[in-house]
């Protein structure tokens, strides 16, 4: 089952005919996902893949009916990109675009509250569901079914614990990159309720990484979860006022350092791993795997 996409998952593609929106759309239909459509203005009437092209969310919407978008257009566009899928009433958008200015995410999210949608990202790996549908970039081999739930804000990390638990035998309900910016649609939080209220998760795995206080946000929420949920923090040599691969980490004013959140984790008894390694253990000890 899993959280956000299925089978039944209907999926667009905004810059389907770009290097990466083309490339990452076979990679999506070679796993299985539905991809009903693809968006680039001045080229509707074309297919790639098989995929019928449109030249606007909207035409889509009437011809085909998503559910989902996913945005592989460039940081100057999408902004608007993302208020073409809003105003479509597009229930979810994965925004994979890095280098959103913080300006333009700014409005997106004040657009947003009064939406019926949901923003993953941006800067995000996307969101997989093995054996059903995966929206993103993650690779699609490391994936196996199972009942524990991954949400991060490192991309890579996301791919490696995936990759490790897998080879591990133990398998995922949904894997959810949600992006390392300084603002983005969804929370840790927002997440871990999903992950909570979802009867094929069983247990969750949370990386975070420095700046901002994200993770130490999500603690009292974890704290009430029926579900147990082990922690990874990237980021703990990390020298201060250094960003670090994403926009949003950066640690300033004596705040965000990888240290801080592992302790506050700590102080509040939920599981913290040392390594990616260490992840997995926690994990076969928990389910007495």
């Amino acid at each position: 089952m899993g959280i956000l996409i299925d089978k039944d998952t209907r999926l667009l593609v905004q810059g389907i005919t770009g290097r990466e929106g083309s490339f990452q759309t076979k990679q999506m239909k070679d796993f299985g996902t539905n991809i009903v459509a693809g968006i680039t203005p001045g080229k509707g009437g074309s297919e790639i893949y098989g995929i019928p092209v449109f030249d606007s969310v909207a035409q889509a919407v009437d011809e085909v009916d998503p559910n989902a978008s996913v945005i592989f257009v460039p940081p100057r566009f999408t902004a608007d990109a993302i208020f073409e899928a809003i105003d479509s009433e597009i229930e979810l958008i994965i925004c994979i675009t890095e280098g959103v200015p913080v300006h333009d995410m700014m409005r997106v999210c004040a657009y947003l509250e009064n939406s019926s949608s949901r923003l993953i990202g941006p800067n995000c790996p996307g969101i997989t569901t093995p054996g059903e549908s995966k929206v993103g970039i993650m690779p699609n081999p490391i994936h196996r079914p199972g009942n524990i739930g991954l949400v991060s804000r490192s991309g890579t990390l996301t791919y490696e614990i995936i990759d490790l638990l897998s080879k591990s035998g133990i398998g995922q309900s949904t894997s959810a990159g949600i992006g390392g910016d300084p603002l983005t649609g969804t929370s840790f939080i927002d997440v871990l309720r999903l992950f909570e209220e979802d009867p094929m998760t069983h247990a969750v795995v949370l990386v975070g990484e420095i700046g901002g206080t994200a993770e130490q946000d999500s603690i009292d929420f974890i704290k009430q979860m029926s579900k147990p949920v082990v922690a990874y923090i990237v980021g703990v040599s990390a020298p201060p006022g250094k960003t670090m691969g994403h926009a949003g980490a950066i640690v300033s004013m004596g705040g965000g350092t990888a240290l801080e959140k592992i302790q506050a984790f700590e102080r509040a008894g939920i599981e913290v791993g040392r390594s990616p390694k260490d992840i997995v253990q926690k994990i076969k000890t928990i389910m007495s795997i």
